[in-house]
């Protein structure tokens, strides 16, 4: 059965609602003084002026359009759980939000560059993920939205881990506090090396199978050429989410997994069963099908 949100992506609501780059929104004042000599920065201020309108301050702008973004979603599930994962873009996707080319470098692989928590601990980024914890506690606090849980992707080290954790808590959002979880992609081979060590910090895995297959047969995921070496039903692969899922049970954490291969792959969602993984993030067309499928081997 369908019992809460595995993956919410806040990205979704950046690209669609808010639409602006967070630091083009936090230094507004500087674009603006330097848009008087510069037509290619009068533009972008006059984009962001139309959509902010009717807001006191641009932060007030990002802050509650995203926690109105994370709270429709969550309300339609409450009280189950929804797990919210902060912003996961790479820095070709943010160069595509208005003002992002201003902010963001040109990266020769963006999918092994400045993501996730990396991105988070960055002195530039810090201010803009001060943001979207603000976005997240008003959607606990005063939408009394506590079913959130929240997600931190593309953890490389226990090192950021801890890091993402203190600035969360200088953000007030603490874990364990008034019932808040916080779970780490699990995507990364040191993910599952460390797994015990991640797990001592965090509140579960949620297996990223899309980047954990990329960075275990060590092809990159947007490359047509070598899609066909292998897929998450690779032998390797399914080593090392059974490692994950196990390290979980052990450490009586949660595990889940949201990646795409449950959906594309059958006998993929039957292994993650037999390993016992405590939840699937199914596309919405795939999960009335793998309910019937799994159903059926388990009859």
């Amino acid at each position: 059965p369908v019992d809460g949100v595995g993956l919410a992506r806040m990205e979704f609501i950046l690209a669609e609602k808010i639409r602006v780059h967070p630091l083009a929104l936090i230094h507004y004042g500087w674009l603006k003084q330097k848009a008087r000599r510069d037509a290619k920065l009068r533009e972008i201020i006059r984009k962001i002026d139309a959509i902010t309108l009717g807001y006191k301050t641009k932060r007030d702008y990002f802050v509650k359009e995203l926690a109105e973004g994370i709270s429709q979603i969550s309300a339609a599930f409450y009280p189950k759980p929804v797990i919210v994962r902060f912003s996961d873009f790479k820095t070709n996707e943010y160069r595509r939000l208005i003002g992002g080319e201003l902010f963001e470098p040109e990266e020769a692989n963006p999918m092994l560059g400045w993501r996730g928590a990396s991105r988070y601990c960055t002195p530039e980024y810090q201010p803009a993920f001060a943001m979207e914890c603000e976005a997240i506690k008003r959607a606990r606090d005063v939408f009394g939205l506590k079913n959130i849980w929240t997600m931190i992707p593309f953890c490389r080290t226990i090192e950021e881990g801890r890091r993402v954790l203190q600035i969360m808590e200088e953000n007030g959002l603490k874990k364990g506090k008034e019932g808040l979880k916080v779970i780490v992609m699990c995507e990364i081979p040191s993910n599952v090396i460390l797994a015990d060590r991640f797990l001592e910090i965090f509140d579960g895995f949620s297996i990223g199978s899309n980047d954990l297959t990329q960075l275990v047969l060590g092809r990159d995921r947007d490359s047509a050429i070598v899609a066909k070496v292998g897929d998450e039903r690779n032998e390797a692969v399914k080593e090392m989410v059974k490692r994950a899922i196990r390290a979980c049970r052990k450490a009586r954490k949660y595990s889940g997994i949201c990646g795409e291969a449950p959906s594309n792959f059958p006998e993929f969602a039957e292994f993650l069963i037999k390993e016992k993984i405590e939840s699937m993030s199914l596309s919405p067309g795939a999960v009335i099908k793998t309910i019937i499928n799994i159903s059926k081997k388990n009859a």
